[in-house]
């Protein structure tokens, strides 16, 4: 399940996303590596582990060598990283940056759950969000009129997002084979999955969790796709 934050501010570059670090220090990557891993609930082996690496990999005493000098994670077990853990290079920035840049500005932006969604009257046939006098919630200011943020909640999406993990979502971004997206069918289901192929003639979304059926819809049977461009988790 998710609900639904609207209407959030969005940077148009995804660059723009986190601050960059002033100095990228050894202990500063380090450290980035450890917050990564116990904002999924995870010790640094079993960061590791889910990346599909020697659990070993992320200890302490891997990070310096036997003769004192420091020891770098290399950019293939951070590529693993981020994607096991699905968040982006930018998020992992913010983490390395943390506490050198002031806090964003904040505005409310209204909150709606996903059963509300999915009964319409909350977006447009489009997708861009609509209505009003929606309870509130603070959230970082973006500049993206059209974007809003979804808040997960259950199992579903694990271990990619977890319950409270924060994603942006934009209706008007191009959608890839291979993205995040939400998906809303003219049954007024919504769904997040990974969008596996698109065809005329059919539309394949995988499931984040293996528990959770992959699905298979007919073109007409969508109302809309929007992608999924921002995770703060």
């Amino acid at each position: 399940m998710i609900s639904v934050f609207w209407p959030c501010a969005f940077a148009e570059d995804r660059n723009s996303f986190s601050p960059m670090p002033r100095s990228l220090s050894h202990g500063r990557l380090w450290a980035a590596i450890d917050r990564l891993a116990a904002r999924h609930r995870l010790t640094a082996s079993g960061l590791a582990k889910a990346a599909g690496l020697d659990p070993t990999t992320f200890n302490k005493s891997k990070r310096v060598t036997a003769a004192g000098r420091p020891r770098w994670p290399n950019t293939e077990s951070l590529a693993r990283v981020l994607d096991a853990t699905g968040s982006s290079l930018e998020a992992f920035l913010a983490l390395v940056a943390d506490g050198e840049s002031p806090a964003r500005p904040k505005r409310h932006v209204p909150l709606i759950g996903l059963a509300q969604a999915g009964r319409g009257g909350f977006f447009d046939d489009a997708g861009f969000p609509a209505g009003t006098g929606w309870e509130e919630v603070a959230f970082p200011d973006f500049k993206d009129e059209h974007a809003y943020a979804l808040e997960v909640s259950g199992d579903s999406m694990e271990p990619f997002y977890r319950e409270g993990d924060i994603v942006i979502v934009s209706p008007a971004a191009d959608v890839r084979r291979g993205d995040r997206v939400v998906v809303k069918t003219v049954a007024d289901e919504v769904m997040v999955k990974v969008l596996a192929r698109k065809t005329a003639n059919r539309v394949e979304l995988k499931s984040f969790n293996p528990a959770h059926e992959d699905r298979v819809l007919k073109p007409e049977e969508i109302l809309w796709i929007a992608r999924i461009i921002w995770a703060s988790q």
